[in-house]
């Protein structure tokens, strides 16, 4: 035979061969975006719709609300469960709060645990439950006579201040820091969470008395005590210390507890004015003595949320320059998830949007991240399924020009805890067109991540979640593999299965 031939054959032999890897090639990678929903409960904003519902009422608007962030291709909800030192769960340490029962310290009747009820319900639509605290607001002052015994403004009033409308924790105080850590702890033993979430209620927000002077927050004694003792700080220097202490301590300790659950803050979205130059606008760094640029270059959260509830236009506060200059504070690579506020959509007021601006943030967000972790979170959740001016309810309108498909969440690789084992079924059966894999439980698994292969080489991507032991696929003369990885609570892939249909044989990939 001459030379010329067998290079034929040779190149004959190894397409064919690249032919038969092509019909048994990997599945694309899936598509990856974290898509949280802010659930307020503080004045009954979001759930429960008013204080006092029975506690079948409440838990109907839990799962319709539920629904409604699954069927919007969301993947997370981060529930208020702590608004003002009193709890919207079975806490030993807090009272129960006003805002589900109307009175201070009364458990729902017939006895249930929200918190625990949510986690359930979400885990069972394959959604994320983040549990949302505020670290140091304690109430109202005017309805303070109204708090249960057990409520920390009531039996460690020492340690709590009256500033404007509002009780708050003494950031100053060593024991009503050490009252939030165990509160978080407690949350983080007890339930099944995927996260930890603060928002941007540090030190309050400045008010001002009648005359238009700002009032200082009062811990003149405290500061008078430390300077007395030998400390060196500047005041505000000496509050950003408080509050530093809080993120780090608090960050240390949920590791310790459950590495895997996530801790996530939302900070106010300006750090300070002029960064980036041309911003204007309220200075956190300043006022609330909160500086989230210093949390992420020491690692103290997995993801910082800052609220960027502005328009991308404005250059005094642009969506787009303010979002740039946050991924640029972060050299370990956690995650920036910004914050974007759907309640203004048509809210007919002087900073009212429209529907497509926040379709648009949601686009450049994912053009400025440029890797396999971009996300944004809604704030808040009642604006989901509320019409906008055309009549289209704003959720509707997200899944059809934003979040079109379900999507894992982003990798959180710095957390090493392990992973989910590769899936395995109980069973497999095929009858006409439907093929059941009964799924082997793994208690690493959160979802289960199914790709399908038709004849022409394309792939179906579907995200079940993992507490659905039964999956149901449609599968017909042109389906010809099927591939399923377990996908655990830090978004990481476990080795793929594969059951062939059809005529597809082989390995998995």
């Amino acid at each position: 035979m001459r030379t010329g031939s067998v290079w034929v054959l040779i190149c004959m032999a190894f397409l064919g061969g690249c032919a038969t890897r092509s019909r048994i090639a990997a599945p694309p990678a899936p598509p990856r975006e974290f898509r949280g929903l802010w659930v307020a409960t503080v004045s009954n904003i979001d759930w429960p719709s008013k204080p006092a519902l029975s506690v079948q009422q409440q838990q109907r608007e839990l799962i319709d609300l539920l629904d409604g962030a699954a069927a919007a291709n969301l993947n997370a909800v981060i529930l208020q469960v702590r608004p003002m030192a009193d709890a919207l769960y079975d806490s030993p340490l807090e009272p129960w709060s006003v805002f589900l029962t109307g009175q201070s310290g009364q458990a729902p009747q017939p006895h249930y645990d929200p918190l625990a009820f949510a986690v359930q319900q979400a885990h069972q639509r394959g959604l994320q439950l983040h549990a949302w605290i505020n670290p140091y607001r304690a109430g109202l002052v005017a309805q303070r006579d109204r708090l249960a015994d057990s409520h920390i403004a009531v039996r460690r009033a020492d340690v709590v201040r009256e500033y404007g409308q509002y009780l708050w924790l003494d950031p100053s105080e060593p024991d009503a820091t050490r009252h939030t850590l165990a509160v978080v702890c407690d949350l983080v033993r007890r339930y099944d969470l995927d996260g930890i979430h603060m928002d941007d209620y540090f030190y309050p927000y400045p008010v001002r008395d009648k005359a238009g002077h700002l009032i200082d927050f009062p811990d003149d004694a405290n500061f008078a005590r430390y300077q007395q003792a030998g400390g060196k700080l500047e005041r505000d220097d000496w509050r950003r210390n408080q509050v530093d202490q809080l993120v780090q301590q608090l960050y240390r300790q949920v590791k310790r507890i459950k590495p895997h659950v996530l801790v996530g803050i939302s900070p106010f979205g300006i750090w300070r004015p002029g960064y980036p130059p041309q911003v204007r606008g309220f200075d956190q760094f300043g006022q609330l003595y909160a500086d989230p640029r210093l949390w992420l270059h020491q690692g103290w959260c997995d993801y910082l949320s800052p609220q960027l509830y502005w328009p991308i236009a404005p250059p005094q506060q642009s969506y787009i320059a303010l979002l740039s200059w946050w991924l640029n504070q972060n050299p370990r690579h956690r995650h920036i998830w910004p914050g974007l506020s759907i309640a203004r959509v048509d809210s007919g007021s002087a900073k009212s949007v429209d529907a497509m601006e926040i379709a648009y943030q949601i686009q450049w967000t994912r053009w400025l991240t440029q890797d396999d972790s971009p996300g944004v979170l809604l704030f808040s959740q009642k604006h989901l399924a509320r019409a906008t001016s055309s009549g289209t309810p704003l959720g509707d309108i997200l899944r059809e020009h934003a979040f079109t498909e379900p999507v894992l969440p982003p990798v959180t690789d710095w957390l090493k805890v392990p992973r989910a084992n590769q899936p395995q079924w109980q069973a497999q059966f095929q009858i006409d067109d439907q093929m059941m894999l009964v799924m082997e439980p793994d208690p690493a698994a959160f979802l289960w991540l199914i790709q399908q292969q038709q004849s022409d080489g394309q792939w179906t991507t579907h995200i079940v979640p993992a507490a659905q032991q039964t999956i149901e696929l449609a599968t017909d003369s042109q389906c010809k593999r099927i591939v399923v990885r377990a996908v655990d609570r830090l978004g990481r892939l476990s080795p793929p299965n594969a059951t062939p249909s059809n005529d597809m044989s082989g390995d998995a990939p």
